[in-house]
């Protein structure tokens, strides 16, 4: 019989595989994204965009590859835009977001107060992709970040676990292997439906007051599942399903947020309601 911990490994994969493993690693650090409107500490932004957008990538991804289509996006829209990296694991190079939640959420509080001093911002807009759409959560409710953080725009999050299809729902048959998550993977295990994160995250509802949230889903998410469970409940929720906008977007987990044009158009949307347009099939072209 194999050894748990080398048991581990396709498990951790396929739980929460929230993955760029479909996108080539190609860059290691934030550091190295385009320095134009993308981490440039000197961007100032405009009265038309008078927030910085921070960006917030899944787990298994980094602050460059998650964004190499959505960063130009906003960018050429004349946003500040920036993005870092959180939960890093000792020797695991690339691959991020796998660390505890509630630490990964005080890096992100470090990072927005690095990036309001900069910018001379009061407040910024977060844009997350899966975990990167729950883990801010924990900073806006527990870290003071409500206070500095006007919307908070999840693309597929996890706010309420995932099942994964019913596979986590095999975890209490196999002894053991929920402690070697906690302890190899901590981020995928605080993602499982039940866990003690998401109690604490969650108990008392799913917002807090003053900031507008926006949730992007696909009904072909075969990562958070059930794909409704992403839904937020309270004041200030928009929840959109991106089927209902374009029959037609055939987007899963992974493409909504790489790729998909039509998810962008109403990540625009959602950081400018005052001139928001219509999405459609069409937004994949505009």
């Amino acid at each position: 019989m194999l050894p748990w911990k080398r048991l581990l490994r396709p498990l951790a994969a396929l739980l929460l595989t929230a993955t760029v493993a479909v996108v080539p690693a190609t860059a290691a650090q934030a550091a190295d994204a385009p320095s134009r409107g993308w981490n440039d500490y000197s961007c100032k932004p405009s009265a038309a965009h008078p927030r910085p957008v921070v960006l917030v990538h899944g787990t298994f991804a980094n602050s460059v590859d998650n964004w190499l289509a959505l960063a130009p996006y906003l960018e050429s829209r004349d946003y500040c835009v920036f993005s870092f990296d959180y939960g890093q694991l000792s020797g695991v190079p690339l691959f991020y977001g796998l660390g505890p939640i509630d630490k990964s959420a005080e890096q992100l509080k470090a990072f927005v107060d690095k990036v309001l001093t900069a910018t001379g911002a009061a407040e910024t807009d977060l844009v997350g992709h899966s975990q990167g759409g729950l883990m801010p959560r924990y900073y806006l409710r527990f870290l003071g970040g409500a206070v500095k953080v006007n919307a908070l725009v999840g693309i597929a999050p996890d706010n309420h676990g995932t099942t994964l299809s019913g596979l986590t729902n095999l975890l209490p048959y196999f002894p053991g292997v929920q402690d070697l998550l906690s302890t190899h993977t901590p981020a995928l295990a605080d993602q499982v439906v039940g866990s003690a994160f998401l109690t604490k995250l969650n108990e008392g509802g799913d917002t807090v007051p003053g900031v507008k949230y926006t949730v992007l889903a696909t009904q072909y998410d075969e990562v958070v599942t059930p794909y409704r469970s992403q839904f937020l409940s309270g004041s200030g929720v928009h929840n959109v399903l991106l089927q209902d906008l374009c029959p037609l977007d055939l987007s899963e987990h992974v493409a909504i947020g790489l790729f998909d044009r039509i998810a962008f158009h109403e990540v625009a949307n959602a950081l400018d309601p005052a001139h928001a347009t219509a999405t459609t099939c069409a937004s994949a072209l505009s």
